[in-house]
């Protein structure tokens, strides 16, 4: 079991002044798919996500442990996608972070390689296997490997800073 700041000698952090002073970086948004066991569409949205090896190829995700959402996709298998969304994909965004159930009913896909749902109008997606799953205080990281990765409709990336979503203009 992790020590607590208190018997490690930390300070102790404010949990909303940490939210605050991170959300000074900018992320990406991606959805996190899959099928569960009777060929349903489920994900969730996701805000802390990168690339973690280039040999063999990772990438990460860092899902709450307490979000039903996440025991959906554990409990569906092995294998997920991750579909980076375009600046014109908030609404798919809160949808897929907002319902409870049928969370694609208004969200056109179509199946990866893998089965995995690729939501049209992503930027990108990234089809996975889990390859690692690693204990991280109240949430978990996720490793996956990647088996099979491309560039999707969308133009420009779906961002969120200090609370607000936004995009990403190249100079």
């Amino acid at each position: 079991m992790p020590l607590t700041a208190h018997e490690t000698g930390a300070p102790v952090i404010d949990p909303t002044r940490f939210r605050d002073v991170l959300g000074h970086y900018p992320t990406g948004v991606v959805v996190v798919t899959a099928l569960d066991r009777s060929g349903a569409a489920i994900g969730m949205t996701v805000g802390s996500f990168t690339s973690v090896s280039l040999d063999p190829p990772l990438v990460a995700f860092l899902p709450d442990k307490n979000s039903s959402s996440w025991r959906a996709l554990r409990e569906s298998g092995e294998r997920f996608c991750v579909n980076v969304l375009s600046a014109g994909q908030e609404d798919v965004c809160r949808a897929v972070a907002m319902r409870k159930t049928d969370k694609f009913h208004d969200i056109e896909w179509r199946p990866s390689p893998a089965g995995n749902p690729i939501i049209n109008g992503a930027v990108a997606w990234i089809d996975c296997v889990t390859e690692q799953l690693h204990d991280a205080g109240d949430h978990h990281i996720v490793v996956g490997r990647v088996l099979h990765l491309q560039e999707g409709d969308g133009e420009t990336p779906l961002l969120f800073h200090q609370g607000a979503y936004g995009t990403f203009s190249p100079h």
